[in-house]
C-alpha cells in the first residue's frame, strides 16, 4: 500500500522552487520546527529563515533554504510562500561566508537602531543559509 501523500508547494518572489508530492514535511517554525504530514490540520504561520525538508515518496529528500516567509497548511496542500527560497544543491558556502563577512563589518559601523536591526536580520538568515549548507554537506 502506498503511503499517504501532501502536495508542496515552495514558491518565492522570483520564482517557484518545488512542487511535488511529499510523505512529510519539516520547516523552521516562527517558535520552533514545524512537522507536517499527511491530513494535517489548517495552520497560517510566519516561518523563519532555515531549511524546508521535503520527504518525497520513495525516501528521497529534497531541501530547500528559506529566508523567512509565510506557510500555509490545508489538509492535502502546504504551501510555503518564501521571502527568498534556493533549492539546497544551489546553495553556496563561500558566498554566503563572504556575505557574513560583509555584514559583520557592516554592523560595527551602522549605529542606528533601524539599521542595526537590519544588519542583525541579515546575518541571521547567513548564518541560517550556512547551517543549511552544512546539513546538506552531511549527506
Amino acid at each position: 500500500m502506498a503511503a499517504a501523500t501532501i502536495h508542496v508547494d515552495v514558491v518565492s518572489a522570483e520564482q517557484a522552487i518545488f512542487s511535488g508530492e511529499a510523505e512529510f514535511v519539516v520547516l523552521p517554525g516562527e517558535v520552533g520546527e514545524l512537522g507536517i504530514y499527511p491530513r494535517h490540520t489548517p495552520l497560517i504561520t510566519r516561518i523563519k529563515p532555515g531549511t524546508v525538508r521535503i520527504l518525497k515518496p520513495g525516501g528521497e529528500e529534497e531541501l530547500v533554504f528559506v529566508a523567512g516567509g509565510i506557510l500555509e497548511v490545508q489538509p492535502k496542500v502546504v504551501t510555503v510562500l518564501a521571502d527568498t527560497a534556493i533549492r539546497g544543491h544551489d546553495l553556496d558556502e563561500a558566498k554566503a561566508n563572504e556575505a557574513i563577512k560583509k555584514a559583520e563589518e557592516a554592523r560595527r559601523t551602522v549605529t542606528g537602531k533601524q539599521e542595526i536591526a537590519v544588519v542583525e536580520g541579515e546575518i541571521a538568515m547567513l548564518a541560517a543559509q550556512l547551517a543549511a549548507i552544512r546539513k546538506l554537506r552531511k549527506r
